[in-house]
């Protein structure tokens, strides 16, 4: 009885995760033949391409924040000046989202289509979305978990893993416009960003580069061994970058195993619009997490 108690909507969650992770794990013969019907998406992406958009958003975004900050530190209140840097941040991700747009469409066979924007799997896209991330809920735990016990165990039992920045704006502040800027930035215009960026671009990139190289020196049954693990490295090399891009090491982890869920869902459906859906519910649900929280 005491147990049945103790149990939370969590626990339940993880559950279901496990389920549907054991039966991925049996249906894919633990994970050897997960990518054995994932069609190549053909491009003549250089390998320098994905710098581009790189340099947009890590270059005159970052700087067009602090200037504004510096102008504005004395006339806004902190929780205006977060709202201008999130107004901002959004500008930038437009400017930056339409130059990643305009490079698949030049260098993807069927351009957007081939890049994985086909609105003809939005409705698919979105509850497949729902459950790959249920799905690997519970190895996000588990990564978060290992990290505050070896964070405890070098940095002592008073280690904490930080929240994100966004996260503790939004517990922090209770103004109205700020909230709303906050979820639209992290539900909206960050999934759809770094997806067409890392997936659609970096992923894409490095996964043509190496099967390439695979392909072009070995036999034929060898050949589509490599070519998978061509991928799957394109993969963890890809969720590696996407993960050290985010300002706190103690998130690495469990960012590092969002990511591969995330270039594993774009490679298997070849949609897009699969990992944006993924990206777009772990934000809401940790936004939703910190303010029940707070």
């Amino acid at each position: 009885m005491e147990f049945a108690k103790a149990l939370t909507a969590e626990h339940f969650i993880c559950l279901a995760g496990l389920v549907l992770l054991a039966y991925w794990l049996l249906k894919t013969s633990f994970g050897a033949k997960a990518l054995a019907d994932a069609a190549p998406r053909r491009n003549s992406m250089p390998f320098y391409l994905p710098l581009i958009p790189l340099f947009i958003w890590f270059g005159p975004v970052p700087m067009a924040v602090l200037a504004a900050e510096e102008l504005t530190r004395d006339l806004l209140r902190d929780w205006q000046i977060a709202f201008l840097d999130n107004c901002i941040f959004s500008a930038g991700a437009v400017v930056t989202t339409a130059a990643i747009l305009l490079l698949a469409r030049a260098h993807f066979a069927r351009r957007l289509r081939g890049f994985g924007l086909n609105v003809k799997t939005i409705v698919a896209d979105f509850f497949a979305g729902f459950t790959n991330l249920l799905t690997v809920w519970p190895l996000i735990m588990a990564a978060v978990i290992l990290t505050t016990f070896f964070g405890e165990q070098i940095w002592g039992q008073d280690y904490q893993m930080q929240q994100h920045q966004e996260l503790e704006l939004i517990t922090e502040y209770s103004q109205l416009p700020l909230r709303i800027i906050i979820v639209i930035v992290a539900v909206i215009v960050a999934p759809l960003l770094e997806e067409l960026l890392f997936r659609g671009l970096v992923q894409t990139m490095l996964a043509s580069h190496i099967s390439y190289a695979a392909r072009s020196s070995s036999n034929d049954e060898p050949r589509q061994i490599r070519s998978e693990l061509g991928v799957w490295l394109a993969i963890a090399i890809s969720s590696g970058l996407f993960a050290m891009m985010h300002a706190n090491p103690g998130h690495w982890p469990a960012l590092f195993v969002l990511s591969v869920c995330l270039g594993y869902a774009y490679e298997k459906s070849g949609s897009l619009f699969r990992p944006i859906f993924i990206h777009s519910f772990f934000n809401a649900v940790s936004i939703a997490a910190a303010l029940s929280q707070a």
